[in-house]
C-alpha cells in the first residue's frame, strides 16, 4: 500500500465500529527506506506497551505488520510511568521522546530510520506546528536528545536529517555467520554494530547473501548481541549495504547501521571523514561523517492509519 489514508474496517477486526468488549488501539503505519514502524502517539504515557502487545502488533501475518514499535510520548510522562529511569540528557519533561521496541518486544536504545519516522509523525499529527519543522530540534532517545531537521513535510511524505551523534569506534571485532568467521569494524552508535567491508562482492553479489540467518557476536564486545552490517567496498561515493537487526532479523533498512557502514567503508578507503551514500534493499540515504559527529539524511512515508483490537495483542504470548 503506497497512500496514506485510513483502512476500515480496523486491522484484525470485525466489521463495524469497536465495542466495550473489544477496545481498539489506533495506530499509525510508516517507513523510513521501507524499515517500517507502527507508530502509537501516547503523549501522557497512558498505554501499556508490554512485550506480547509489541509482538502482535508488528507480527507480519497476524497483526499490522513492522520491524518495530514507536510510541510518541514526552519525556516526563515517560519518567513518571517509569518507562524511562531519567531524561537522558538534552530532554527536559516536555521534549517528546521516541519510546522504540523492536519487533520481538525488547527495548532498544537507538534507531535512525525511526527517529526520521517519529520526526514526521510529530509534524503530520500537528504535536509541533509545521513551521517548527525547519529549524533544528530535539528529539528524545535512550541513547539520548538527537537534533533534527525537517527539510520539508506533508501528511504522506517527508526528507528529515538527524544529528546522529559521533560514533564510537569499538576496533576490530568478529561475528560467526554462515558458517564462517567474519571479520569487521565494531561501531557502537547507541546501539552494537559489526560494519563488514566484502572486498570481493558488488551491489548485484550482495544481493544473492543469506543474510537472514543467525549471526553470533564475540561476547567480550557484544555482550547483548549486535545488528550486522555487510556492505560492498566503497565506489564513486556510494556503498551498498544489507543488514541482519538484532531483535528483528534482516530489514530492508537501518538508519544506525548505514551511518556504522559508512564509517566503516571510510575506514576501509583510509579515511575517517567524508559523504557517503548508503543504498540499501529499501532505497538509499545520505551519511555525512564529521570529526565530531555524523548526520543521516533520508526520506520518511506515512503509509496508512488504522485500529488493532487489544483483546487479540493480549492474548499473543
Amino acid at each position: 500500500m503506497n497512500d496514506s489514508r485510513d483502512i476500515s474496517p480496523a486491522v484484525g477486526t470485525q466489521s463495524g465500529p469497536p465495542t466495550s468488549k473489544r477496545p481498539a488501539l489506533p495506530f499509525i503505519k510508516a517507513h523510513g527506506t521501507r524499515n517500517d514502524f507502527v507508530v502509537l502517539v501516547d503523549p501522557e504515557a497512558e498505554l501499556e506497551c508490554p512485550p506480547q502487545l509489541v509482538r502482535a502488533m508488528c507480527d507480519r501475518r497476524a497483526g499490522v505488520g513492522a520491524d518495530g514499535l514507536i510510541r510518541v510520548a514526552r519525556a516526563g510522562a515517560l519518567e513518571r510511568a517509569g518507562v524511562i529511569p531519567q531524561r537522558p540528557t538534552g530532554c527536559g519533561k516536555a521534549t517528546w521522546f521516541m519510546d522504540y521496541r523492536n519487533a520481538d518486544g525488547s527495548v532498544a536504545q537507538m534507531c535512525g530510520n525511526g527517529v526520521r519516522v517519529f520526526a514526521h509523525v510529530l509534524v503530520a499529527e500537528g504535536l509541533i506546528p509545521a513551521a517548527e519543522g525547519v529549524e533544528p530540534f530535539s528529539v528524545g532517545t535512550r541513547a539520548g536528545a538527537k537534533r533534527v531537521v525537517l527539510h520539508r513535510a506533508d501528511a504522506r511524505d517527508a526528507v528529515v536529517s538527524v544529528d546522529m551523534g559521533a560514533p564510537h569506534l569499538l576496533g576490530p571485532a568478529t561475528a560467526r555467520w554462515n558458517g564462517q568467521q567474519l571479520r569487521g569494524l565494531g561501531v557502537d552508535m547507541g546501539n552494537p554494530h559489526l560494519a563488514v567491508v566484502l572486498e570481493d562482492h558488488d551491489a548485484h553479489s550482495l544481493a544473492q547473501l543469506p543474510v537472514p540467518l543467525p549471526v553470533e557476536g564475540d561476547p567480550e564486545v557484544f555482550p547483548e548481541g549486535l545488528n550486522l552490517e555487510l556492505l560492498t567496498p566503497l565506489a564513486g561515493g556510494r556503498a551498498h549495504m544489507r543488514v541482519h537487526e538484532r531483535g528483528v532479523g534482516e530489514t530492508e533498512s537501518c538508519g544506525t547501521g548505514t551511518v556504522a557502514a559508512a564509517v566503516a567503508a571510510l575506514a576501509h578507503r583510509g579515511r575517517r571523514v567524508g559523504n557517503v551514500a548508503v543504498s540499501v534493499p529499501g532505497g538509499e540515504v545520505q551519511v555525512s561523517v564529521t570529526e565530531d559527529g555524523s548526520t543521516l539524511t533520508g526520506p520518511s512515508q506515512i503509509v496508512f492509519r488504522g485500529s488493532f483490537p487489544l483483546l487479540d495483542a493480549n492474548s499473543v504470548t
